[in-house]
């Protein structure tokens, strides 16, 4: 059975919808938890997929989140592996930085439903399935595309929204792996950040369960596919 190791930062902040294409495709799911479980390095390394998911966390906060800095040099060591490696919101933040791409505070908080806007090299493969689907956007953070990469979508708040740095790499700053119907486990999670910045969670609330279908119908095809034609 193949292995797919998943660093999580936050327990509510999962692989969601794309579990399910994963085990159709053989893989065994393990997590750990970032700054609490130490990640083996064979681990990661021999691993058939590697992901690193998201977290309320910026990339240059290693003072204050020292583990960061670990994650780093086995991202970098991934990415110069060629194998396959997803990063999502954080996840992708980090291996921008882990390519040498700069990771900073974006113009504003970009938080809730919406589409993606795709480039042609977004709609010549896999991310083609998300073409006017919704997606969840939970960052304020952005980065600068990383040299050698393929720009795949874009928002008007964030213009760096997917990059392909080699085949079966991917980072994505949104979220196509929300489970609509846990929603409540963000709102709850993140109220603080929601509080603070004057979004609604009754209108993110509304949005789910409007939008949750077809959200996850788009991630559940996304996902197949990239696992056909990028994970070997």
């Amino acid at each position: 059975m193949k292995r797919c190791v998943a660093i999580q930062h936050v327990a509510f902040e999962n692989l969601g919808v794309f579990v399910q294409p994963l085990e159709e495709a053989g893989f065994a799911i393990s997590y750990v938890q970032a700054g609490v479980v130490p990640l083996e390095p064979e681990l990661w390394k021999d691993a058939d997929l590697a992901v690193v998911l998201g977290g309320p966390i910026g990339v240059y906060q290693e003072d204050l989140y020292p583990f960061l800095a670990d994650e780093k040099v086995l991202i970098a060591s991934r990415l110069a592996s060629g194998r396959p490696l997803l990063g999502i919101c954080l996840g992708a933040q980090l291996m921008a930085s882990a390519l040498d791409a700069d990771v900073y505070p974006g113009t504003a908080k970009e938080i809730g439903w919406g589409q993606v806007e795709l480039t042609p090299a977004g709609l010549s493969g896999p991310l083609a399935e998300l073409a006017g689907a919704p997606v969840l956007h939970w960052h304020g953070d952005t980065f600068d595309l990383p040299r050698g990469s393929d720009l795949l979508a874009s928002t008007a708040i964030t213009p760096h929204q997917a990059f392909r740095p080699g085949p079966g790499q991917l980072g994505l700053q949104f979220h196509a792996e929300m489970d609509a119907a846990l929603m409540e486990t963000w709102l709850v999670g993140h109220c603080c950040e929601l509080g603070v910045n004057g979004f609604d969670p009754r209108a993110i609330r509304e949005d789910a369960q409007r939008l949750g279908a077809q959200a996850r119908a788009a991630g559940l095809a996304f996902m197949r596919r990239w696992l056909m034609e990028e994970v070997r």
